[in-house]
């Protein structure tokens, strides 16, 4: 069997989408045709069986579009008051589009100290599994509101890998507007070669960790994918990096074929998962 075609046996995913994924460049306001594809994509997975959970940023680009800030604002408040007038906008959308296909949504709202905290993360686990047991599919998101993480996390990224060792999921997919790892940033050097698996993550490559994104909406670059990579690999989570241009990738990649860079897992190691807890 093809190391990709593993892939169709996971069980549970953990799906995050970046802020540029799910917003037009033009007006920074919702991708509404992008966003049905893909509460289609994951509810399609959990039909199958599958645990699906979604770590979904955009909550400051959908409340900033609702205000008509045109700017990307530095000031700490503005981006905060955005953050709550967007996750609610943003949460009501998938409550409703994940009911038109018999599926059930729950918001999730997380800070780092949830999972620094050997408590509040017994908690959350706990909480995320009842959710898992009961059929619901959770929609991840950083408490913008109160925590200026998200900033920190990079759109998510970090946070993604966090929830995906908390759940034991067995594979973590981060669509982003990249598509996986280059030996150098495209962008700008055009012999950059795509690297289709990476069997271990070395110093080298983790030092190939460039902000290879050229959006304006997100924050996560490639040195917090990496990270994030790390992390899922040391909870024993495969991770795929693709592109999120086009939601369809979602079931192509559950179907083992070759989209975006896959990072294959170690050994489950929960000395070093608690170490990064710690450290976060």
């Amino acid at each position: 069997m093809k190391i990709r075609e593993k892939l169709k046996d996971k069980k549970r995913v953990v799906i995050k989408i970046g802020s540029s994924s799910l917003t037009h460049a033009e007006t920074g306001k919702l991708d509404l045709t992008k966003l049905e594809i893909l509460v289609r994509e994951l509810s399609d997975l959990h039909n199958q069986g599958k645990d699906v959970i979604l770590v979904s940023s955009g909550a400051i680009a959908v409340g900033r579009a609702a205000m008509g800030i045109a700017h990307k604002s530095s000031k700490l408040s503005e981006k905060q008051a955005c953050a709550a007038i967007g996750q609610a906008r943003l949460m009501m959308i998938y409550q409703k589009l994940f009911a038109e296909y018999g599926q059930t949504a729950a918001q999730v709202l997380m800070t780092k100290y949830t999972m620094m905290d050997d408590v509040s993360r017994k908690n959350a686990k706990n909480t995320f599994y009842s959710l898992l047991e009961m059929g619901a599919i959770p929609v991840v998101n950083e408490n913008d509101t109160v925590s200026t993480d998200e900033i920190e996390f990079g759109d998510n990224d970090t946070l993604s890998a966090l929830v995906a060792a908390l759940v034991d999921a067995d594979l973590l997919v981060l669509l982003s507007d990249i598509d996986g790892l280059f030996t150098d940033d495209p962008h700008v050097n055009p012999n950059a070669r795509f690297i289709d698996l990476v069997e271990h993550l070395d110093t080298h490559l983790m030092e190939m960790g460039k902000d290879t994104t050229g959006s304006k909406v997100g924050t996560g670059g490639m040195a917090t994918k990496l990270s994030a990579a790390k992390i899922a690999g040391s909870a024993g989570a495969d991770m795929v990096i693709a592109n999120g241009a086009d939601f369809h990738v979602v079931h192509k990649i559950m179907q083992g074929r070759n989209h975006g860079t896959l990072f294959l897992a170690g050994e489950k190691d929960e000395s070093a998962l608690q170490k990064m807890f710690e450290n976060l």
